[in-house]
């Protein structure tokens, strides 16, 4: 791993007491330069943030970074260590650059804000929910209103706008208490896509919860649902392997049964069947490799409460 352009981004204000006052917010965004216009828009909503202090971390998986801030922090991996192990890496370099970092912020490449104080009521409403280890804004497409129902992070997708405790996380862009990344020790680097579950799991494990601001909102670019190959291999093998990392023991199995049976439907429409199989095996196969820390009964309980039973 290399690391260039130490220097943290410029403040928007020069008055010290001002500044001194702001929290700290890490920024990570990964790129392999393969889409550089939604990039540069997606950079140029981020610096105009107001009411934080920014340090910026661009992570190239693979590749030398083509678009940087002013005054970012560049890492260059010399191979792609899928999105959870480059999103690793950026947190490691902001953490060695300034320890004062209080929130670490993780922001895909084409997401934008629609308006410059979108980050700081993130962090504001991380202080409204200190219960909370981390906070999502609303995703939406660009016309800051649609929001797919795989955009929302709980069960009852219905009404994207209610906010409220949430057990999952759309890892694109989440707001994770820095302290709280650390303690859960990051995001887990094996799951190399579709992975935000697991950090989600250990979060709770560790006595917090999730909260989703969702009177917040960022864009996306509004991509197809389809499905590929790499998609439903990747997501089999990973939830097989979340649920042996993070669920007590009599709970993996009914998990999978779940997990099962609704795949089993989704592929009469959309196919994938034959994939799904392939990572199940995968996962199966290569369970004991992971880092099982199971959660407690208690949290479990707590999971449950909060609208997503451990078994969904």
């Amino acid at each position: 791993m290399t690391g260039t352009r130490r220097p943290a981004a410029p403040s928007a204000t020069t008055d010290p007491a001002e500044v001194a006052r702001r929290p700290v917010v890490g920024v990570v965004l990964l790129t392999m330069n393969d889409r550089p216009e939604e990039e540069r828009a997606s950079q140029a909503t981020l610096l105009a943030q107001r009411g934080v202090e920014m340090r910026i971390c661009v992570v190239g998986n693979g590749c030398t970074p083509d678009i940087v801030p002013p005054g970012a922090l560049t890492v260059v991996l010399p191979e792609n260590l899928g999105i959870p192990g480059g999103r690793n890496a950026g947190a490691r370099a902001l953490a060695d650059l300034d320890p004062s970092v209080d929130y670490l912020f993780f922001m895909d490449n084409d997401a934008s804000f629609p308006g410059p104080g979108i980050l700081a009521r993130l962090v504001a409403e991380a202080g409204q929910h200190p219960e909370a280890g981390y906070v999502q804004p609303r995703l939406t497409g660009p016309d800051d209103t649609t929001t797919p129902r795989r955009w929302v992070p709980r069960l009852r997708a219905g009404d994207p706008g209610r906010p409220g405790t949430i057990t999952s996380m759309t890892e694109g862009v989440v707001l994770i208490r820095r302290t709280v990344f650390d303690q859960v020790g990051g995001w887990c680097k094996d799951l190399f896509l579709y992975h935000g579950f697991d950090l989600s799991y250990r979060i709770w494990a560790q006595g917090f919860t999730g909260w989703y601001a969702a009177g917040l909102r960022m864009h996306h670019p509004l991509t197809s649902p389809s499905r590929h190959a790499l998609f439903h291999r990747l997501a089999a093998r990973n939830r097989v392997w979340v649920a042996y990392r993070n669920l007590p023991a009599p709970l993996i199995l009914p998990y999978l049964a779940v997990w099962t049976a609704a795949t089993a439907l989704r592929a009469v429409r959309g196919g994938g069947a034959r994939e799904s199989w392939q990572g199940f095996r995968e996962g199966w196969a290569g369970r004991h490799y992971q880092d099982r820390r199971p959660m407690s009964w208690h949290t479990a309980w707590r999971l449950t409460v909060a609208g997503r039973p451990p078994v969904l």
